[in-house]
């Protein structure tokens, strides 16, 4: 095992992702799901065959910091192709798409290369990429995009929030490519502005194409692009490519979603800038979607809604695709304002699994770590491990919620999403601003299970809640609430409390509910709590465990 570790480096962060009811002890965990540690592709576990092990968590097992999990930069031939050669103009008036169209053609043509966007502002229309291409905006170059919406026809294939359709180009789109870029110092203004009025009468048409899949409308029949159905598209989106390099740019006021990666395999995502009005509607940072061997480092996103969030496809429609969103790490990112640092969902019906999140920065955003769906959606979340995350001012620290109510259009169905295995360690939160620590809200027939909640530090308005969650384990969770309780339970059973030390509060752990059951406290400290443990009428008598020694005080 640790030579397989040592040979594929990546395997140590993925594997360990792996473990389905995991029971941490020091720095390793067992796991008691099927595991084959043998088949590797680009570096990055596949898990396929019955094995048990132990996998080895401690600090020589990561992922070192800089490294792109085994995925290597994508290569061009040393030949460039300045968009000035073909017709560009940099006054900012002058509309330059036939110029980059003409550019990346040429480039395409010779094999592959450098387009070159120089110094200057340059206004276009849509920019389409092609294999073996950079595009690549030189510092002191702005890319202005249109605010004509005609200028992002004929209509192109694409996913709409989860749903496969035809709709406006992205403002940068590259379909079916395989070593491809965009690089450089530059900055990409989508000029959304003209775009973001559309969210107020977009409903009607997201119905419809939510319902689709339901109604049997075959994907080539799915054609919007128009402004009555006002759908708008994302800035750049690379759908069904591989060996893509995006790296060091700016990016602003894009109409829609800023990134949105699709059935991609192998993309690396560094130093980039992402930034959009606070109140700019949907302008998430980065969407992953439906795509694998992503790496995401060094990011700062100051964004109108999510920076970060991984997503698998849409109800009915994700099902029949069946892409999984799989094998991601991110880390070193900064994220200021926005809806959340990083985020899981609410698109997960092709499933998320093997994802590490490490060395973040969340200041200022409504949620630190979210992970949401909703009945309607099935599929799930597993193997995640989050770790070393500093939240300032973040409204909601840590947010599991499968009652997800937010959603452009409702749901045909009542079928359940699964999250499972879940490790987050070494997070710390504060500030005034910083309302709820952690929540954990499961369904009744499908509880949230196995999550590992470790040396947790947070000051906040309100402690925990729990709801319809087991196999919880929180170990050195230190919170500090101004209200009471600290923790609550409802409906949770087979929790491990362990090395919590209470403020001085009211109470400290108040259960609730009939299905709660089975709750061990071990090693706490909760001589400043009034009450220790308040249970409701309906938790049966015996459903607290606690295991005295020297080290437990109450």
């Amino acid at each position: 095992m640790n030579k397989r570790i040592k040979k594929y480096g990546i395997v140590a962060v993925l594997g360990m992702m792996i473990a389905a009811g995991c029971v941490t002890n020091a720095s390793r965990v067992h796991v008691y799901e099927p595991v084959d540690y043998g088949a590797v592709h680009d570096g990055l576990i596949l898990c396929t065959a019955n094995i048990q092990k132990e996998i080895d968590l401690s600090p020589a097992g990561q992922v070192r910091s800089g490294e792109s999990a085994h995925l290597k930069d994508p290569v061009f031939l040393d030949k460039i192709f300045d968009i000035r050669d073909y017709g560009a103009v940099s006054d900012g008036k002058t509309k330059n798409t036939e110029a980059f169209k003409k550019a990346i053609a040429e480039c395409a043509k010779a094999g592959g290369g450098t387009v070159l966007i120089p110094k200057g502002v340059w206004l276009t229309g849509k920019i389409h990429l092609k294999s073996n291409i950079n595009l690549h905006v030189a510092e002191g170059a702005e890319v202005r995009f249109s605010q004509n919406h005609a200028d992002y026809l004929p209509v192109v294939f694409t996913r709409w929030e989860g749903i496969e359709c035809y709709n406006y180009s992205p403002l940068i789109y590259a379909k079916d490519c395989e070593n491809v870029a965009v690089t450089g110092k530059g900055v990409f203004n989508g000029q959304g502005k003209s775009w973001w009025p559309w969210k107020r009468k977009q409903h009607p048409a997201a119905q419809r194409l939510y319902d689709s899949e339901y109604n049997g409308i075959q994907v080539k029949d799915r054609i919007y692009g128009t402004e009555e159905a006002a759908l708008r598209p994302p800035m750049i989106q690379l759908i069904n490519c591989r060996r893509v390099l995006l790296e060091g740019y700016t990016s602003r006021n894009s109409p829609f979603w800023n990134h949105h990666l699709v059935y991609c395999d192998g993309v690396i995502v560094r130093n980039i800038v992402l930034l959009n009005p606070h109140d700019a509607p949907n302008t998430d940072g980065i969407i992953i979607d439906s795509s694998r061997n992503v790496h995401i480092q060094g990011l700062f996103a100051d964004v109108g809604d999510d920076a970060v969030c991984i997503k698998s496809g849409m109800n009915e429609d994700g099902w029949r695709v069946g892409r999984k969103s799989e094998n991601i790490i991110v880390e070193n990112c900064h994220v200021k304002r926005g809806h959340g640092g990083i985020v899981f969902g609410s698109d997960t019906s092709g499933g998320i699994r093997n994802v590490y999140v490490h060395n973040c920065v969340y200041d200022g955003t409504d949620i630190g770590i979210r992970l949401k769906s909703m009945r309607g959606r099935g599929g799930g979340i597993e193997n995640i491990r989050i770790e070393n995350i500093q939240m300032n001012n973040v409204g909601s620290c840590i947010l599991l919620n499968m009652f997800y109510g937010s959603s452009s259009a409702k749901a045909r169905s009542n079928t359940p999403p699964e999250f499972k295995n879940i490790f987050i360690k070494n997070i710390t939160g504060k500030g005034n601003l910083t309302r709820s620590a952690i929540t954990l809200r499961g369904l009744p027939e499908r509880p949230i299970d196995n999550v590992v909640l470790e040396n947790i530090t947070i000051n906040s308005k309100y402690g925990m809640s729990a709801f319809n969650s087991q196999n919880i384990s929180l170990k050195n969770v230190k919170l500090i609430p101004k209200k009471s309780p600290v923790i609550m339970l409802d409906d949770c059973r087979d929790v491990d409390i362990t090395g919590a030390v209470s403020p001085k509060i009211k109470t400290f752990l108040q259960l609730k509910g009939s299905n709660t059951d089975r709750i061990h406290l071990s090693e706490n400290n909760l001589t400043l709590a009034v009450k220790k443990i308040v249970k409701g009428k309906k938790v049966p008598v015996d459903a607290v465990i606690i295991k005295t020694n020297i080290k437990t005080v109450y």
